[in-house]
């Protein structure tokens, strides 16, 4: 199917505005909020630069002035751009621009977390199959075995699939380090669980080439120059993952499934 080479999805357009990822793009489309030209907008739509596109009936711009933060979470705040939400992450950056996070961490569990206002760059890190690195530093309630190391790192059985096979390394009677290359819901915690260990303390210590390093609990500091080139470097080659393209034009009447 062709389209205009001007154009672009609509949730692409609302991403690259620094509003949302597109994820969350996705989903404020599903919720009616969005429009294109004060026509409902539906998941596929594609943009012109010199359509009006607007979310809850606030036109968006795009944004140039591209931020990109490493914050050091702590247990307690939580992962979300809901500011209805006690205790939301944005709110407890309070950022001038507006921000969102890349990917989660839980509310019981702290340390490295990427915000920014570069939906695109969202896009790419979250896409399915990148296999990006996140290290953690797990404290569990008994004592760590052989048996426990080999199993955390052969896959474990959660969520209707089995996890990809992943480094882990036993640190001390109690604590281990674990590098996962997906990010499944409260993954380590239920691969814990499924082996009848719990879960007592659990910090991420590094995503990709993004190190937390002896960033204090709670503070947060913009991306270097060189960590901000190795993130774009290692997500260059992410490609778009395919949707259904429910309306082709960019004009006209949109119908509604």
């Amino acid at each position: 199917m062709t389209h205009h080479p001007d154009s672009v999805r609509i949730n692409k357009a609302i991403s690259d505005s620094g509003y949302c990822s597109r994820r969350q793009a996705d989903t404020l489309i599903e919720k009616e909020k969005v429009t294109i030209n004060d026509t409902l907008a539906t998941l596929g739509d594609r943009v012109m630069p010199n359509d009006i596109v607007k979310v809850d009936g606030k036109l968006i711009a795009e944004n140039e002035n591209l931020v990109y933060i490493a914050l050091n979470k702590p247990i307690g705040i939580t992962c979300t751009t809901d500011k209805r939400v006690e205790g939301n992450v944005v709110d407890f950056i309070n950022h001038k621009e507006r921000i969102f996070h890349v990917g989660r961490l839980d509310k019981p569990s702290e340390g490295l977390l990427l915000m920014t206002n570069d939906g695109d760059i969202v896009n790419k890190i979250l896409r399915a199959g990148n296999k990006h690195e996140k290290e953690y530093i797990v404290t569990v309630d008994r004592p760590i075995t052989n048996d426990f190391i080999k199993r955390m790192g052969n896959g474990i059985p959660i969520l209707d699939t089995v996890t990809k096979n992943c480094e882990v390394e036993k640190i001390s009677r109690f604590v281990f380090r674990i590098v996962l290359v997906q990010g499944l819901n409260r993954q380590i915690r239920r691969m814990c669980e499924y082996l009848g260990y719990e879960v007592t303390a659990l910090k991420r210590l590094r995503i990709m080439n993004i190190e937390l390093g002896n960033l204090p609990t709670g503070k947060w500091r913009d991306l270097t120059q060189a960590e901000l080139k190795g993130l774009q470097d290692s997500v260059e080659e992410s490609k778009n993952v395919p949707q259904a393209n429910r309306f082709q034009s960019t004009g006209g009447k949109r119908r509604r499934r």
